[in-house]
């Protein structure tokens, strides 16, 4: 929550630190899709990718499964190694016994809590009898008994993973999409009718064939509204609708002119009045303002769209909020003349620079909280490696010291996961690297702190290993944040490479299931924040622009890896690459360009043919797509180039056995990218295994296809590297296929 603003969160800048806290798929730290204020925009689940932020990152899972005690359907290579080790286990950083995947990787019990603005009554996900995550509500004044908590919407098969009230008290929103298409559409519950066991009904507020909400805006000024965006009229556009969630009446409020990548509201009027635009000629952004929406009673001269802030490509910065003067200034990030984001004070009307508030020469602006009436500043965030806070509000840096003193952990870190409307309750969120997360209630004026749940108490029994933030020099020299979670206290180990997907986003310090299961099999696990990761500034963004595969941003990931041997972490010869989006296109690349360093590698949702995945993205990323060949290169004219940065074409190369997963629904990298690369490794006999599963698509969300998956790659790293494993079992209602098997049976 660090990274995130209490008040209205800017699109601009943080999409790539949602997306990649969705590629940890860590559902220990709090995730607020949306923020606290009277307005909020769905973040990375629905949003458009803008301004060097991610668009290939595996979406979010939420991870449970039932297990039978038969061994699943075989994998390509049919093998199940022992669970032995070579690891002392008296060195173990983890746990000595294995932890379980259904542990590890099952759904919280306890998730995303938020108080109603009244304060009166807890929402939260939580599993239902039939285990898929569905929403929950408790009455604060009842025995806080968890039994005594209603589940409010029966979603049969896919998790509910975002959630937020309505400023009646009364109504829950929340977002779902069909089998991983990414079409999600904005729903609305009374979360107060339930009676007994009976289920309220769910009203679509944004109903359609392939419609995808986005942009969404609430505001307890006008309590019985929402602005939400949707491309019903034009699949490549997002118009903004204004809905009277109660009787379902919508309204087209502003269309979107073909240019339009997000919007923001002013909360007085709760007017769309500014919009944040990109070129798809040269990719730079605008900031478009107008004074007032009321085409009725305004001057026309107010009412007339004006383009305000200029980025260049290259820039980096947005418009986060306005001001309490009827929208005459606001707040803006900006690297114009620098090299980090800086949060300034700007006039709206002339673009003119008022106040330089904050700025950090390591790292940009993060997340910044405003007052909810006055907006004046009281605190922001930034992370270099750990998220760090500076107060401009006496009153709140009490409250945050305050909330400090409780901590039961002294390294964790504190978020602010949900306020009351007049902020005398909020839920409070400690997360630390080595457990789950804690929530407690914190009563502002009685100065009292009572614990609300443990988000997965059923990891508390087992021992977890810390996370180390590390600085790692690359090749020329540019210093590098990245993450160690260790498997042995001293002396080396196998080691993972996890690269994070986008690649515009990064890697963060905390609770990362994934490393913690490589730990306690016996693998290291390193994640790198290379060039071209998001949040350090300009420069160290755009040093990734067409560096793709033989470039630096993987002499990046070598130099990691060769750090990691020097230090004396790494088995020189027990190296995995893996990752997932851009991750899984760095383990692919890993394994054709530097076929050497790697002894394995597992590759989620990655693509293999540049040139084919930029052909098959989504309508509604077509603005987006000259930004892309900026960073990337340019693929659609330069054949050659393609072909050089793609692994498809350097199949040959591949020395080590390949583990690829996919979503056969996946509307970012398309299920063509991961056969032409399997089908490929497979006619040249080069040891490779490929499970698709037929209902997910960037990522598993569903648990039963996570929990499979994620039983395979423990078995194939077991195989090739040596560590334990988990016996392999089937998994309920897992939908894996295997396509290299078919083939075979085919032929």
């Amino acid at each position: 929550q660090g990274q995130r603003s209490s008040q209205q969160s800017s699109a601009i800048g943080k999409l790539m630190a949602a997306f990649d806290k969705l590629h940890r798929i860590n559902f220990s730290k709090p995730k607020m899709p949306w923020s606290t204020s009277k307005s909020f925009f769905l973040s990375a689940l629905v949003a458009l990718p803008i301004l060097g932020s991610a668009f290939m990152s595996p979406m979010p899972s939420l991870t449970s499964a039932r297990r039978h005690d038969v061994v699943a359907p075989p994998s390509t290579r049919c093998a199940i190694p022992s669970s032995s080790s070579s690891l002392s286990s008296s060195k173990r950083t983890t746990s000595e016994e294995l932890i379980p995947r259904e542990i590890l990787f099952g759904n919280p019990e306890n998730i995303s809590p938020l108080l109603s603005p009244d304060g009166k009554y807890l929402a939260y996900l939580a599993p239902s009898p039939d285990d898929v995550m569905n929403i929950w509500i408790r009455n604060l004044s009842g025995t806080g008994d968890k039994k005594d908590d209603r589940m409010i919407t029966n979603e049969p098969k896919r998790a509910i993973r975002s959630v937020s009230w309505a400023y009646d008290s009364e109504t829950i929103f929340y977002m779902n999409d069909n089998d991983g298409d990414e079409n999600f559409h904005l729903f609305a519950v009374d979360a107060l009718s339930s009676e007994g066991d009976d289920i309220p009904p769910v009203k679509d507020l944004t109903p359609g064939e392939n419609v995808k909400a986005q942009n969404i805006f609430t505001n307890y000024r006008y309590p019985d509204q929402i602005l939400v965006g949707t491309n019903e009229r034009d699949p490549k556009v997002f118009d903004m609708y204004r809905v009277f969630y109660k009787t379902g009446e919508k309204y087209l409020d502003t269309t979107n002119p073909g240019d339009v990548i997000g919007w923001k509201t002013e909360d007085e009027s709760f007017e769309i009045r500014a919009a944040t635009v990109r070129n798809s000629e040269d990719s730079s952004t605008t900031i478009r303002v107008r004074m007032s929406a009321d085409l009725v009673q305004a001057p026309v001269e107010d009412t007339e769209w004006k383009d305000v802030f200029h980025f260049p490509y290259g820039e980096e910065g947005g418009l986060l909020n306005f001001c309490a003067d009827s929208g005459k200034t606001g707040y803006l990030t900006s690297s114009l003349g620098r090299e980090t984001t800086a949060l300034l004070k700007v006039d709206l009307k002339t673009g003119e620079t008022l106040e330089e508030l904050y700025s950090n020469d390591k790292c940009n602006v993060g997340g910044v909280t405003l007052d909810r009436d006055t907006k004046e500043l009281r605190a922001l965030a930034y992370n270099y490696a750990r998220t760090e806070r500076v107060f401009f509000d006496k009153e709140l840096e009490k409250d945050y010291e305050f909330l400090k003193s409780k901590a039961t952990y002294p390294s964790a870190e504190i978020g602010v996961a949900s306020r009351s409307l007049d902020e005398s309750k909020w839920i409070v969120s400690y997360s630390r690297s080595d457990g789950p997360t804690s929530y407690v209630i914190y009563d502002k004026p009685e100065q009292t702190v009572t614990p609300l749940f443990v988000s997965k108490p059923k990891l508390l029994p087992y021992k977890f290993a810390p996370m180390e933030d590390v600085i790692i020099p690359a090749h020329d020299g540019l210093e590098m944040v990245a993450y160690l979670t260790r498997a042995v206290e001293e002396g080396p180990s196998p080691l993972i490479l996890l690269v994070h997907g986008g690649p515009w986003a990064r890697d963060y310090w905390g609770f990362n299931t994934q490393a913690q299961l490589f730990a306690n099999r016996g693998y290291a696990t390193l994640q790198v924040n290379y060039r071209g990761s998001t949040g350090y500034g300009k420069t160290y963004l755009h040093k990734g622009d067409k560096e793709w595969g033989v470039g630096d941003m993987q002499h990046d990931l070598t130099s990691a890896v060769k750090w990691a041997i020097e230090e004396g972490i790494a088995d020189k010869d027990n190296i995995c690459i893996y990752g997932g989006s851009y991750g899984g296109y760095a383990c692919l690349a890993g394994l054709t360009f530097t076929p050497d360093i790697y002894k394995c590698g597992v590759d989620i949702v990655g693509p293999s043919n540049i040139k084919t995945l930029l052909d098959s993205i989504p309508d509604y990323w077509a603005p987006l797509r000259n930004g892309m060949l900026l960073k990337i290169g340019d693929v659609d004219n330069d054949e050659e180039f393609n072909k050089k940065i793609s692994p498809l074409f350097h199949v040959d190369k591949i020395k080590a056995p390949l583990l690829i997963g996919q979503g056969a629904n996946d509307p970012r990298v398309k299920q063509a990218e991961a056969d032409q690369i399997a089908f490929s490794m497979q006619e040249k006999g080069i040891p490779v295994e490929y499970v698709l599963y037929p209902d997910e698509g960037h990522g598993f969300a569903r648990p039963e296809n996570r929990i499979d998956f994620q039983g395979r790659a423990e078995q194939f790293l077991a195989e090739h590297l040596g560590g334990r494993a988990e016996d392999l079992y089937e998994v309920e209602g897992s939908t894996a296929v295997f396509p290299l098997l078919e083939k075979e049976d085919t032929v």
